[in-house]
Parts: C-alpha cells; sequence; structure tokens
C-alpha cells in the first residue's frame, strides 16, 4: 500500500482492512503511525532522530488511545526532541521516579545531609523515620503519598506525648518531599499542609536552676548519685564543663589532652559544626584521671556497661538527676548550660561574651567573624577554674553570694 501522504481520519483507520500474516501501517505525519500486527494489538508508535539515530516510541494501543490522544502525545514528545531529549530515556527515567519509594529517598537525602549533621543528631533522625514513618508509609512511592497518608504515624507518636518529636519528624519528612522535588522525584511536599491538623507542642525553656543556693543543693545531689562510675563521672563533670548533653556523652579519650587541660571536639559532634576546645579546671582533670582507670582503654570516656563499643545513651543523664530528686521540672542535663550561663555573669561577674564563647554559641568579633576555636583561650581557662572553684565552695556549703532575681 502506498504511503499516505494526508493526515488519517477516524474513518480512515476503521475502514483499514490490514493484510493477513503481515505487519502494515497507517501514517499521520511527523513521525506518527499506527502499526498493525498480525498477531494482533494495534499500536501508536512516532518515529523520531536523537543525536543522528533513528528511535521508536510507543504511544499506545488503539482504540484505547485515540487518533487526538496520539496527535497531543506526539506534540509533547516532539518538543522534548527539539530540545535534544529523547522521549524514550525521559519515559524510562519517569518510570524510575514514580517507582522510588518513600524510604528510599528518605535514604538518599539523610546520606546527603549527614555529613552536615553532627553524629548524634543524623542517628537519632534516622531512628526516629525507621520507628514511626516507615512501617507507615516506607514503601509507599513517594509520588503516591498523600497528606492522609502521613497524619496517622504523626498523631501516633502525639498519642504518646511526644508532641515536639512529632513536629520535628514532620519537619523531616518535609525536608524529605523537598529534595525529591528538586530531584523532580514527586512535584509537591504533602507534610507542609499538615500543620493545621497535628497538635502544636507546649513552648517551654528546659527546667534549670539558677540560684546559687539552689544549685549548692544540686551539686551535693550529686555527690550523693550512687550509679554507676561512668555515669557518676559524667554527672560530676555536667556542671563544670555545661557543654551539650550529647557532647559529654560522646567524649573520647583521643579527645583528652591531660598535659594541657583541654578537651577538643571536632566540628562533626558540634551543633554549630565548628571545632571547639573546653578547657579543663584542675577538678575536671581528676574526676577524668579516675575514670581513666576504669575505661581508658577503649574509645569513649563513658561507655555502656554491656555495649562498651557504645557510649552512655543519651537519657542516661537525666535518669541520675531523677535518681537523685530532679526530674524534668526542676533541672535537665541541658540545664546546666542555663546555671552556668547565669551565675558565670550575675554572679562571678564574667564577661558574657566569653561566656557564650565557652557554650560554643556563635559569637563573633567586632568584625563580624566567628571566633575559632581558640580565640581568648587563655580567658577561658582562667574562668573554667574559677567556675570549678566556686563550684566547690556551693557544695562544701561555703558563703553563697545570691543576687537579685531576674525573669528569664
Amino acid at each position: 500500500m502506498p504511503r499516505q501522504t494526508d493526515p488519517l481520519t477516524d474513518i480512515q483507520i476503521r475502514k483499514y482492512k490490514p493484510a493477513p500474516n503481515k505487519s502494515s501501517k497507517l501514517f499521520d505525519g511527523q513521525g506518527l503511525f499506527l502499526e498493525f500486527r498480525p498477531t494482533g494489538g494495534n499500536r501508536w508508535r512516532l518515529k523520531y532522530r536523537i543525536a543522528g539515530r533513528e528511535k521508536y516510541f510507543d504511544l499506545g494501543s488503539y482504540p484505547a488511545v485515540s487518533l487526538n490522544e496520539a496527535r497531543e502525545q506526539r506534540a509533547a514528545l516532539r518538543q522534548l526532541v527539539d530540545k535534544g531529549i529523547d522521549p524514550a530515556q525521559a519515559h524510562k527515567q519517569k518510570q524510575e521516579h514514580e517507582r522510588l519509594t518513600f524510604e528510599r529517598v528518605a535514604t538518599e537525602w539523610h546520606t546527603r545531609c549527614a555529613p552536615q549533621w553532627t553524629t548524634g543528631h543524623a542517628s537519632l533522625v534516622e531512628n526516629r523515620l525507621k520507628t514511626y514513618i516507615y512501617p507507615a508509609v516506607g514503601a509507599k512511592p513517594l509520588r503516591d503519598i498523600k497528606p492522609a497518608d502521613l497524619l496517622p504515624p504523626l498523631r501516633r507518636v502525639e498519642a504518646l506525648g511526644y508532641l515536639e518529636t512529632a513536629r520535628k519528624i514532620r519537619g523531616y519528612i518535609s525536608q524529605v518531599f523537598r529534595y525529591g522535588v528538586a530531584c523532580d522525584y514527586c512535584d509537591t511536599d504533602p507534610a507542609s499542609l499538615l500543620h493545621g491538623a497535628m497538635t502544636p507542642p507546649k513552648r517551654s525553656h528546659r527546667a534549670a536552676i539558677t540560684d546559687p543556693a539552689g544549685f549548692a543543693q544540686l551539686l551535693r545531689a550529686i555527690e550523693s548519685y550512687v550509679g554507676t562510675a561512668t555515669t557518676r563521672a559524667a554527672l560530676r563533670l555536667a556542671p563544670l564543663l555545661f557543654q551539650r548533653p550529647g557532647e559529654l556523652r560522646r567524649m573520647e579519650w583521643a579527645e583528652i589532652d591531660f598535659d594541657a587541660g583541654l578537651w577538643s571536639l571536632p566540628a562533626s559532634k558540634m551543633k554549630t559544626r565548628q571545632d571547639h576546645i573546653v578547657p579543663l579546671s584542675k577538678q575536671a582533670v581528676a574526676i577524668l584521671r579516675d575514670l581513666q582507670t576504669l575505661t581508658g582503654e577503649g574509645q569513649w570516656v563513658f561507655p555502656q556497661i554491656r555495649k562498651t563499643e557504645k557510649p552512655i545513651s543519651e537519657n542516661a543523664l537525666s535518669v541520675a538527676l531523677k535518681a537523685i530528686g530532679y526530674d524534668g521540672e526542676t533541672h535537665t542535663a541541658h540545664g546546666f548550660r542555663a546555671s552556668a550561663r547565669t551565675l558565670l555573669d550575675e554572679v562571678l561577674k564574667v564577661q558574657p561574651w566569653l561566656i557564650e564563647h565557652q557554650l560554643a554559641h556563635a559569637v563573633r568579633d567586632a568584625n563580624g567573624r566567628s571566633y575559632n576555636r581558640t580565640s581568648h583561650l587563655a580567658d577561658r581557662k582562667k574562668m573554667m577554674q574559677q567556675w570549678a572553684d566556686y563550684c566547690d565552695q556551693l557544695r562544701k556549703g561555703g558563703k553563697v553570694i545570691q543576687f537579685a532575681a531576674v525573669t528569664r
């Protein structure tokens, strides 16, 4: 049959009688044709050239795909070809993206973000997704997930009383979807639509004792703690060093320089993503020296008893504080930072910027530059020793200097 020169019509297609046992084609123009196969299953196909090669693209069967629908596909695919994009490759990539599950994309996102996080935070994010989200939507294609799919697992977290955790997990999910949008794995972020459907957590500061008399009582209570040697040492060091609990519990012997009296934290462990130095007072060194005889052969200063390859848990200090009568409503492990900040400033009259620097906050110099880890190290050493001596004075019941109450 001679090749037609005019576009096809529906009547022409319906009346066409293909030869038996032989393939034949009806051409519509611009590379679009309907192929009749001896085995049945008439198919729309588009012939095109990309990078000098002739290729074919299947548009679907007739009459499931009508003539007009085939032409619409042809127009869209021709636009890709004009841009130098191979429709077959674009279709294959789209199919791959449609098969991408939430867990697969979340894992890819986590792998890319983890180097910019502390190891503790990276582990926390991964564990929360595995525990609360993957069982619900982990195997579901990313493109198919709707807000209604995400709300039930988040509400289950809320039902446990973890309102702030649920809020943070929703944020992780949203970041996964935004990453997916950027990579063309999906088109929208359904987690961003959940704000009004979730219970907002109550905003409150971490409990901290900031008056000298109350802090003195806390220090004496710490001395009465009779738990494991590692947790007891960590609890005694917490007020002296006032670093974040996660940084303290993951202290390593390789980071301690006894001769210089310094604890050097790498950027990978710091919330600020900058190296940090903590001067060690004589009291802190004494505690560490005692503990070194027990755990000095391993990596961690405060290892777990049964799993020495891991540091004590993130709840260890909170449990220890509760054991001596201080729950989350009165004082927290993180609260030692607020205690030190307040008492160093208002009782010992240390310059606030120096305290902030030792707290590893984003302190900047007069030119707006971040101080490096060795900035004002001599002054910070003096401050940390002054603070340890003051803690000794409070604990032993010496003269307690009071200050006017300040609303914080």
